[in-house]
């Protein structure tokens, strides 16, 4: 029955249903290279051990990761590499991190941090992990969008024009000079 509830939980994902205010976990979204590292944040309301678990929509499974305890010490789920999946404690006993190395497709899934009180077991949000070959290109940001190969010659060549058309309109005026000079003169 337990893991029945555990699975409508995680299908459904329903906001406040699963999760619990002892928890906050971020982000909500990773994109990650293959053969990279990343990690996911879990922030405790309490001093007490984290669990992590992984949701698999590809193979199907909820599967247990690894428990990490106040003092640090570790214990892993069947199978899982403990050179893949560590544990960090970030400046208290009250947040943990998930770091997972070596990312390849199988890391794909939901990663959940999960406390368990009282005989319940209390999930995060859950972070969606998304591994590729190949990041996709971010957009250039509209600061400083052009090369300095660019902008250096553009730059210079319109101090040319300007420069040029200055000097034009000095000779015109020295010109209209000497004609206003010659026609007053007769």
């Amino acid at each position: 029955m337990a893991r029945l509830w555990l699975h409508l939980c995680i299908y459904l994902q329903i906001p406040g249903f699963c999760t619990n205010l002892l928890l906050s976990q971020a982000p909500e979204g990773i994109l990650a290279q293959t053969n990279n590292e990343t990690q996911i944040l879990c922030e405790l309301k309490e001093n007490a051990g984290v669990y992590w678990y992984r949701w698999s929509q590809a193979r199907q499974i909820f599967e247990f990761l690894v428990f990490s305890n106040m003092l640090g010490k570790a214990t892993y789920g069947t199978n899982i590499s403990q050179d893949k999946f560590s544990v960090r404690g970030v400046s208290s006993h009250t947040s943990y991190s998930l770091h997972i190395s070596h990312l390849h497709d199988s890391d794909n899934g939901t990663y959940y941090c999960s406390v368990s009180q009282s005989s319940q077991l209390l999930l995060g949000r859950g972070t969606q992990l998304g591994v590729v070959d190949v990041l996709p290109l971010k957009a250039a940001s509209k600061k400083g969008a052009c090369s300095p190969l660019i902008w250096v010659p553009l730059a210079t060549g319109v101090l040319v024009i300007l420069l040029s058309l200055v000097h034009t309109a000095h000779r015109l005026h020295r010109l209209r000079r000497r004609l206003w000079l010659r026609i007053h003169r007769q």
